[in-house]
């Protein structure tokens, strides 16, 4: 049994299944929705390129470092987006929250935050992990503010660390979350998710 196994996660209408070929036209339809991969500052790809995407997140699944997952809507089994844990560490139960994206529509509603409980949930109470780490392009602002929200804490800037998709070369923000912050952090993400929103996105 690997540490982290291919698993489904529910909450609030979101769906979590382990990502697979099938979901190709579902997860291209999303990026469309916003032209996400024009982004310089993310990995979102482009429609000629989902299904090697997909192959890529299945390869790092095969070879133990990443469980990409797809993000359904639970009512209609409609794509809206992916997420993965990634940069998985048994030895010291550490795994990284990462890959993520959403289709235009659904972000800034309940999806996100949705996705982070579940998998946060899992990685503290199932897998008993000891930290969860997040990281983001140092010019990603959006991507920062949403991850320093949770309540995860900096822990610095790796600098000259990944190439982007224009070939400069970013810095990356590091930012982890350990088991003992989980309860109030878990606290906090029900609050958010029950409380009542102004729009009707959820």
């Amino acid at each position: 049994m690997a540490f982290v196994d291919p698993i489904e996660l529910s909450e609030r209408g979101v769906r979590l299944v382990p990502l697979a070929a099938q979901h190709e036209s579902g997860l291209r339809a999303a990026a469309a929705d916003g032209a996400l991969w024009t982004i310089r500052v993310t990995s979102v790809p482009e429609p000629e390129n989902t299904a090697a995407y997909i192959a890529q997140a299945l390869k790092m699944r095969e070879d133990g470092n990443r469980l990409a997952f797809a993000v359904l809507d639970e009512a209609s089994g409609t794509v809206l987006g992916t997420t993965s844990y990634h940069d998985i560490v048994p030895a010291i139960r550490r795994v990284e929250i990462g890959y993520t994206w959403y289709a235009q529509r659904v972000q800034r509603t309940h999806v996100n935050t949705s996705c982070k409980l579940m998998l946060l949930r899992h990685a503290f109470e199932t897998l008993h992990c000891h930290v969860v780490g997040w990281r983001t392009d140092n010019f990603n602002f959006a991507s920062q503010r949403a991850i320093e929200r949770l309540g995860a804490k900096k822990d610095g800037v790796i600098r000259g660390h990944a190439p982007r998709r224009d070939g400069t070369i970013r810095d990356t923000v590091m930012y982890s979350l350990r088991a003992g912050e989980w309860p109030e952090v878990k606290a906090q993400l029900l609050y958010l998710l029950d409380k009542p929103r102004p729009d009707s996105g959820g």
